[in-house]
C-alpha cells in the first residue's frame, strides 16, 4: 500500500513547475538546445494548465 501511495505522491510536481519558471543559475552552462527545450516545456505547461482551467470552467457551468 505505501508503495502504491508513494507513485501518488504529486509534490515532486510542483518542485518540477517551481524549478522549471525559475530564473536560471548563472554558474552553469547552457547552450541554445537546451534554453530552448525549457522554454517548449514553459509553453506546454502553460498550456495544459490554461486547457484544464478551461474544462473545469465549461463542466461548472453545465
Amino acid at each position: 500500500m505505501n508503495r502504491i501511495l508513494d507513485y501518488l505522491k504529486i509534490g515532486p510536481v510542483f518542485a518540477y513547475f517551481l524549478r522549471v519558471f525559475r530564473k536560471p543559475d548563472p554558474s552553469h552552462p547552457t547552450n541554445v538546445n537546451l534554453r530552448m527545450m525549457h522554454g517548449i516545456n514553459r509553453i506546454s505547461i502553460i498550456m495544459f494548465l490554461f486547457c484544464v482551467g478551461v474544462m473545469i470552467f465549461r463542466a461548472c457551468t453545465r
